[in-house]
């Protein structure tokens, strides 16, 4: 998870869930296909929704890891968040109990 001030201003949101996925066994299924891309910090890309611009994905530049927002998944078994970066930043009344 992370509450940096980047990710809170563009999310909406008092954190981001990140799961991330070796960028080469990723497969884009729906209707939707493929995200669209766009360099959106000078290190990073981010893929949005060609259907509905929802910001699904994000990759770093040279990362071979594709992170996807965790609750863009329709299945979100597992997504138990063990870290949560900026912490110290997150809004006073969200408590996050981490898997480790």
């Amino acid at each position: 998870m992370c509450s940096c001030p980047h990710e809170t201003r563009i999310s909406g949101a008092p954190a981001v869930l990140w799961v991330g996925f070796d960028r080469g066994g990723l497969t884009w299924t729906g209707p939707s296909g493929e995200p669209t891309w766009y360099a959106t910090w000078p290190t990073l890309r981010r893929g949005f929704c060609p259907r509905c611009g929802t910001r699904l994905v994000s990759v770093a530049d040279g990362s071979d890891t594709v992170m996807v927002t965790g609750f863009s998944l329709p299945d979100r078994s597992g997504t138990d968040p063990v870290g949560h970066s900026y912490r110290q930043e997150a809004v006073s009344w969200m408590t996050v109990a981490l898997a480790r």
